[in-house]
């Protein structure tokens, strides 16, 4: 895989399974986010959209240098908790992304709010040397068209060298595992899902992809609660075009859950 800017010079977008803390640990996930992150230009700011922030209206994370870790995890190692990411100040990254929504809407600021895991874990192993500021941004709604908007406003951004990133799991039906090993078998319901956005994403179906509630096999088993999927969208909307197909740079399964990771130009 060789990935450069889009032709259009843009940074492309992101969106990523990001796993639990265990995945730094995973010598072949982690290999992949790696290898992505080195095919990458070099971003000068990362803004990401994760699964376990859901706060309306929309909210941006700390920006100031160094921001705490969020540990919103439990029963992992001692020394996941120990972990840092001190990266830098990302001011003028907030003050951007306020300036692009409407003059209607009111951006808050969480002033001690750091990176959650679904920020801090892929980033740690893609950017190790947290020397690029990061931004987070709350999960506002899990309306697909409401997210394709907000994502749509952060497109120039990408044409400033931003990475946008939304942050999941292309499945996550956690409570219908029945084993949590990393190379457990992925049950139907998971296979099913995966197999079925992957043919979407193939054809740029952005409107298949959205009916996933009424169109999706293996729903609700493969996402009970919606969040780690609709990320999703925020990164389709930054696209260049939203119906072109997008690059499908990982895929297979973690737990049994797709990690199935796409490159959005």
């Amino acid at each position: 895989m060789t990935t450069t800017t889009t032709p259009s010079g843009r940074m492309p977008a992101l969106y990523l399974g990001h796993g639990a803390p265990p995945l730094l640990d995973d010598p072949v996930w982690s290999g992949q986010l790696r290898a992505l992150a080195a095919d990458l230009p070099r971003p000068t700011a990362i803004l990401i959209v994760s699964a376990h922030w859901e706060s309306a209206p929309l909210t941006l994370s700390a920006s100031g240098p160094g921001v705490d870790l969020v540990y919103d995890f439990g029963g992992f190692a001692e020394r996941y908790y120990r972990m840092t990411y001190r990266t830098p100040a990302a001011d003028a990254l907030a003050q951007r992304v306020a300036a692009l929504m409407p003059d209607t809407e009111t951006v808050h600021q969480h002033a001690s709010r750091g990176l959650d895991h679904g920020a801090w874990v892929p980033l740690r192993i893609m950017y190790p040397e947290a020397d690029i500021p990061v931004l987070q941004m709350s999960l506002p709604t899990h309306d697909p068209e409401k997210l394709l908007a907000l994502g749509a406003r952060l497109r120039e951004l990408r044409d400033e060298g931003v990475l946008v990133v939304g942050s999941g799991f292309l499945t996550h039906g956690l409570p219908f595992l029945t084993e949590f090993r990393i190379d457990a078998a992925a049950p139907g319901w998971s296979t099913d899902f995966d197999g079925w956005a992957s043919e979407a994403i193939a054809r740029g179906d952005v409107a298949e992809l959205a009916a996933y509630r009424s169109k999706a096999p293996g729903m609700p088993y493969a996402h009970p609660t919606v969040e780690h999927y609709t990320p999703l969208f925020v990164a389709l909307g930054a696209a260049t075009d939203p119906g072109a197909p997008a690059d499908q740079v990982i895929d297979g399964y973690w737990m049994g859950l797709s990690k199935r990771s796409l490159l959005i130009a």
